[in-house]
């Protein structure tokens, strides 16, 4: 990289830096302040906080940085152009490719970033956050309920106990679980206990009785017991706890999932589009620098504004994303539609380098065709009297 590329680079990079990092830390911010309730509600440690937090962090850098190289790549532009840069590399013979080169490479190592967190690092992420709200709800129930207070644990769940003992013990518990339509159970029970088991949480209780009754129904089955566990997982939704999303898988169960599993065989359509969609993500920080550069690319005086330059390239991204979600919900119905998920990106990538590398030629070309339109609907011109 010459000496000119390198300084283009640096101002490219330090504009995306810049804008990464800081929309990154905003939105991370906003995130975390409705996290709060985990320190202030649930009792849990500041370290926990910023755990679960911190594990949104891959998702918003993959969602920030094509965008956050976009704004680099027009204010590196816009300010070459402005200090007359770009006027005086193109009339020393600078060609449109060694210009592009600095900005194709910043936008190769954003592919690389944005691959990287997609395919690896984003799905562990969605699986340790299932996994950390699990052990949270454990923490939840030795550490905050009120003794003599009825907490609503979760939809249908009720959650009671007389007061606490010594170590952490819970006395005269009530448990009320009315999750499943036209059945209610009640666990009584003296003493109970939060424990951790090999990462599950479970509470333990001690010489009480479980009540069932169906709706409808005045008969209900009494079970007694000396000492007996719930898990404390149970009380997220039904096999939350099992089944993962898509988006919770890990891109090697995607490409090679388990046919026979039922939820699989529902969700057929989703696998398909997520892999796709993880695997095209690498090509839209590299659609964005060519769409970017096409519309400020060229060198102009200081006279000419670049206002709508901008807002078209502005307007070509949205019209690029749209694309690329509508592409990845085509694809979930139908596998024909695979090709355009990597369609979309490809053909911005495509339409853009004929810009930046025809663009004299397409412009003298739609200017002679708008002029010979114009000369059609306007017909011939008669001549004037003598």
């Amino acid at each position: 990289m010459r000496q000119i590329e390198r300084y283009i680079f640096r101002i490219a990079l330090g504009a995306t830096l810049a804008c990464l990092i800081g929309l990154t830390g905003t939105i991370w911010l906003t995130q975390a302040l409705r996290e709060l309730d985990l320190v202030t509600a649930k009792g849990q440690t500041l370290l926990v906080f910023l755990f679960v937090t911190g594990l949104s962090l891959p998702t918003l850098v993959v969602v920030i940085a094509p965008v956050a190289l976009f704004i680099g790549t027009i204010y590196a532009l816009n300010k070459l152009n402005g200090d007359s840069e770009l006027i005086v590399m193109s009339a020393a013979g600078m060609p449109p490719r060694s210009l592009l080169r600095p900005f194709l490479t910043l936008a190769l190592f954003v592919s690389f970033l944005v691959g990287f967190l997609v395919v690896v690092v984003m799905p562990a992420s969605f699986q340790e956050l299932r996994d950390v709200i699990t052990r949270v709800r454990g923490d939840f129930i030795a550490n905050v309920v009120k003794e003599g207070q009825f907490t609503q644990l979760d939809n249908g769940i009720t959650f009671h106990f007389r007061e606490r003992g010594p170590g952490g013990t819970l006395k005269g518990l009530f448990i009320q679980d009315r999750r499943e339509a036209g059945k209610t159970k009640v666990y009584l029970a003296e003493r109970g206990n939060a424990a951790d088991v090999d990462g599950q949480s479970y509470l333990i209780l001690e010489n009480g009785s479980v009540h069932q009754q169906q709706k409808d129904s005045r008969d209900s089955s009494i079970l007694t017991f000396e000492r007996y566990t719930i898990d404390l997982a149970a009380f997220a939704p039904p096999d939350s706890d099992t089944i993962y999303k898509p988006r919770e898988r890990s891109t090697a169960q995607l490409l090679f999932p388990d046919t026979t599993e039922g939820y699989y065989k529902l969700q057929k359509g989703r696998f398909r589009a997520e892999l796709h969609d993880r695997l095209s993500a690498c090509l839209y920080p590299l659609a964005l620098v060519f769409i970017a550069f096409a519309a400020l690319g060229d060198p102009r005086t200081t006279r000419q504004g670049r206002g709508v330059a901008v807002a078209g390239a502005i307007l070509a991204v949205v019209a690029l994303r749209i694309g690329g979600f509508a592409a990845v919900s085509a694809a979930a119905r139908s596998p024909a539609a695979v090709g355009a998920v990597y369609g979309v990106p490809l053909l911005a990538i495509v339409l853009s380098s004929l810009l930046i590398f025809f663009g004299p030629r397409v412009r003298a070309f739609n200017a002679a065709l708008a002029r010979i339109v114009r000369g059609l609907f306007r017909g011939p011109r008669l001549a004037p009297a003598a």
